[in-house]
């Protein structure tokens, strides 16, 4: 154990993150990726983390227990505490996914990352079969601590923004596809069995595609405001389904042919009107959609993040996550 470790043991605690605590932990997340990216010449983040903030309750919502923070006495005063790393997890039928792991600047390679992991990882009796994460690519210390216990580096995430100037490169949906929106779907038959059909369609796509189905992350994307689009073939078969809104977030996207993935993206960028630029995080087994969106206008923003994991379980020429924190 190094001198600062020793010095911290003593120091520290464990404790899940209390609900008013959650802006704090964004603040973490952001003096610590400010911190690596300022010494890569990388402009600051945002300060606006609202958007962060509701993605951390509900990430708390579905697992409160997977929520912890490391703590200790607060400098300026008795009794108080402060925030100096956090973690947050959630299980998914058998995938444990790491969202978020980060730790303050000065207090890095210290142990308190492992430490987290440790309270937050798969336990005996949760079924997982699976452990994935998504770390950036310019964080060599946190891909080596993933990696050493078995989530390894496998291919890139990419963040690709901006306004197509022609969506034309994305080509058009195959003759006979319809893309119907999620609403019309839910409303179109009497007793609720509209809503039970196209949460059956949707779970069954994630499991074959993602490997696990995840029914109350697509709530919160309702929630946050983002509308859905079942593809359907003309004999009636879903072929997939796909997500936009007007803030201009494009995901999670399934596809059961890869060639149909570019020309759902074309559909979805141009379905709805954004107030400002697209995002999309492409994986690079999806060569078949990133190649039309570059050629499409879209830019490739900052460095890739790694998608990360021990044991395959999805189809990532075919999936496109809802973020790097939740699939």
């Amino acid at each position: 154990m190094s001198a600062v470790e020793a010095e911290l043991a003593g120091a520290l605690r464990y404790r899940p993150v209390a609900p008013d605590e959650l802006e704090t932990c964004a603040h973490v997340w952001r003096r610590a990726i400010d911190d690596y990216i300022g010494r890569l010449a990388q402009p600051p983040l945002p300060e606006e983390v609202g958007a962060l903030v509701r993605l951390y309750t509900h990430l708390q919502a579905t697992d409160p227990d997977r929520f912890v923070a490391a703590v200790r006495p607060a400098p300026d005063g008795p009794g108080g505490e402060e925030i100096v790393g956090f973690g947050a997890a959630v299980v998914r039928e058998t995938l444990w996914y790491l969202s978020m792991l980060f730790v303050l600047p000065g207090l890095q390679g210290a142990g308190i990352g492992r430490a987290l992991l440790d309270r937050i990882g798969p336990r005996d009796g949760d079924g997982v079969t699976a452990r994935g994460t998504a770390t950036d690519s310019a964080q060599p210390i946190s891909n080596a601590l993933y990696a050493s216990l078995g989530i390894v580096p496998r291919i890139p995430l990419l963040n690709l923004v901006g306004t197509p100037s022609s969506r034309d490169a994305f080509g058009e949906l195959p003759s006979g596809v319809q893309a119907v929106p999620f609403e019309e779907l839910a409303a179109g038959q009497p007793g609720g069995d509209g809503h039970r059909r196209l949460a059956e369609a949707v779970d069954d796509l994630d499991r074959e595609l993602l490997g696990v189905a995840h029914p109350i992350d697509h709530r919160f994307l309702r929630v946050e405001g983002r509308r859905g689009w079942l593809y359907i073939g003309p004999d009636g078969h879903v072929l997939g389904y796909g997500y936009t809104g007007q803030v201009g977030r494009v995901g999670p996207v399934a596809v059961r042919d890869g060639a149909l993935l570019a020309p759902v993206l074309g559909h979805l960028l141009g379905a709805l009107q954004p107030r400002g630029a697209n995002a999309i995080w492409l994986p690079g087994a999806a060569d078949r959609a990133i190649v039309p969106a570059l050629a499409a206008g879209l830019r490739l923003e900052a460095f890739p993040l790694l998608l990360c994991w021990d044991q395959p379980f999805a189809d990532w020429s075919r999936y496109v996550p809802i973020s790097p924190g939740l699939l």
